[in-house]
């Protein structure tokens, strides 16, 4: 049991405060149309858009991964429990509307260099001329997102 939590708080951590601007952790509850809008738009635009992020989601309904949330919550100086939580690097952000489109993307370029930001900014162009050619082209960004899961004891004592 000490394994599993010493392994829970490594990775709460990895999700937290470690993370460059180009990984986004996103906290959500599968109920929620505002975290369903946020997902959508990482999920069908900024993994397009910058090659180099890397999407973790989190569900907060699973009892697992209440612990991580609720330190999230502190990190970033969240009274309220609403989600989505959307951490990118050290910024972080509560709830979604269209209008944050543009913070995100901000926020996902912070440790981007400058020829990093001009590709995405290309990429940008490419996905609104012929949304559906770009991602066919790079099918392969699907496998940026990823969903976080906390290691059962089984697994917590192979490692």
């Amino acid at each position: 049991m000490k394994t599993l939590s010493i392994l829970s708080a490594a990775c709460g951590v990895a999700f937290m405060g470690v993370a460059s601007a180009a990984n986004i952790t996103v906290y959500y509850s599968p109920t929620c149309p505002h975290c369903h809008h946020a997902r959508e738009f990482i999920s069908s635009t900024l993994i397009y858009e910058y090659p180099q992020l890397a999407v973790t989601e989190v569900n907060v309904f699973e009892e697992a991964n209440r612990p991580m949330f609720e330190d999230v919550l502190k990190k970033c100086e969240y009274e309220s429990g609403g989600v989505p939580v959307i951490v990118v690097g050290e910024k972080c952000f509560q709830g979604y509307a269209d209008f944050m489109q543009k913070d995100l993307r901000e926020a996902v370029e912070v440790d981007l260099t400058d020829e990093d930001k001009a590709a995405a900014a290309e990429n940008k162009k490419a996905l609104e001329k012929d949304a559906e050619k770009f991602k066919q082209e790079h099918a392969d960004r699907v496998n940026a997102i990823s969903e976080y899961k906390v290691a059962s004891k089984d697994e917590a004592k192979k490692k």
